[in-house]
């Protein structure tokens, strides 16, 4: 490889081209902010499109391109050495892949977290022998061709993401092919009952209720159901159960998913702004029994709001440009609800109504890209607008 165009100028797109040069490649770089994401006369003598995964199939350099078509994490695995552990799913992905490398460090393996967590599988540098734990989305797994994890993990697979892939059976293929390219000495994880999977690695079976050798310290049953994938990948990866339990019980979990970020005059304020589809908002709400005051809205992902409005218990305050849909769907569930319009509004609204021992949970069951950079930007202010509170 001489030459390559890397389509996308954030982290991802940064971290392919430095991998590159490293290696000796030329690198062009194109992408909406340098207004040259629609030029194919950059593809002259290329050898291969890197493409970001924040850019659609349907952008014109990837649709008009002559040239093999990589994810970022196709072009990572090509030069990393290391054993790749990868975790996919709709929900709780994040969760067990950290889960994963704090069981790696308690059996005090060497391991890097890498992937859609936050440090791009590009920017990996680590001895040999080490092991990567990979969070992998729809939007990477697109655009593989030979990646190849070692042991590879779906943890769950629910409607996500309709606006970017169409239809539940693309974004469910999109999220196979981590398995598409396993051999016989790979395992797959998968959900109990799920089925065969592309490729032919072995495959290990999890549920939520099997016996674990500690109880998990993370509260709720879909942090069960993430314990029990990240057990069962890391048995396959060599880890023994001392290890796993201790990490197990201490894991603290990760920001923004079910984050309590302060308790005021007896009212828990949660943080689960990463709760970006109906499916993450509905396992919120069954982790508590106790009246809540739920922040939802943001941009459109497609989906329907029934569901989670017939299992919402308490009063829901409503932002983003979703008000509309979800005051339909509450509506229909007889939940009452306030339009609050903005984060702010909702927080201080839902703290002035809730009571001692309510919670006021911010799982706003839609991606933040009306309102916000994402969906951490959105849980940090959040944060910081509670913390105001209490100031």
């Amino acid at each position: 490889m001489k030459r390559a165009v890397v389509l996308g100028t954030a982290r991802s797109g940064q971290a392919a081209a430095a991998l590159l040069e490293r290696n000796g490649v030329e690198v062009v770089l194109a992408g909406r902010e340098l207004g040259n994401d629609g030029d194919l006369s950059l593809l002259d003598g290329a050898d291969v499109l890197v493409k970001s995964p924040g850019v659609p199939r349907d952008n014109p350099l990837v649709a008009g391109a002559k040239v093999p078509v990589w994810s970022e994490v196709e072009l990572a695995w090509r030069f990393l050495p290391n054993p790749i552990l990868g975790v996919t799913g709709t929900n709780g992905k994040t969760t067990t892949t950290e889960w994963l490398g704090a069981m790696f460090r308690a059996a005090g393996r060497d391991v890097a977290v890498a992937g859609n967590v936050g440090r791009a599988l590009s920017a990996v540098e680590a001895p040999p022998d080490a092991w990567v734990v990979c969070e992998l989305s729809s939007f990477q797994l697109e655009d593989i061709h030979d990646f190849r994890p070692r042991v590879a993990v779906l943890v769950n697979l629910e409607f996500d993401h309709l606006d970017r892939h169409g239809t539940f059976e693309a974004y469910r293929d999109a999220k196979l092919r981590i398995f598409e390219n396993q051999q016989a000495e790979d395992t797959a994880v998968v959900p109990r009952g799920f089925g065969m999977v592309p490729g032919s690695a072995a495959l290990l079976e999890f549920a939520p209720g099997d016996a674990l050798p500690a109880e998990p310290g993370l509260p709720g049953a879909h942090n069960r159901e993430n314990a029990a994938a990240a057990t069962t990948a890391a048995r396959a990866a060599g880890i023994g159960d001392d290890a796993i339990a201790e990490a197990l019980v201490t894991f603290p979990g990760v920001p923004h998913r079910l984050e309590l970020v302060a308790e005021l005059d007896g009212v828990r304020f949660v943080n689960d702004s990463k709760a970006t589809n109906t499916a993450a908002a509905r396992r919120a709400l069954a982790s508590y029994d106790v009246p809540l005051h739920v922040i939802l809205g943001g941009s459109r992902k497609g989906e329907s709001f029934d569901e989670l409005a017939g299992e919402l218990h308490g009063r829901a305050y409503l932002i983003g440009e979703t008000g509309d849909e979800l005051a339909g769907a509450l509506d229909r569930a007889g939940v009452p609800y306030l339009r609050c319009g903005d984060l702010e509004t909702a927080v201080f609204a839902a703290a002035a109504t809730a009571e001692p021992g309510e919670v006021v949970l911010l799982s706003p069951a839609c991606a933040s890209y009306d309102q916000f950079r994402d969906f951490e930007q959105r849980g940090e202010e959040f944060r910081r607008l509670v913390q105001n509170l209490s100031g």
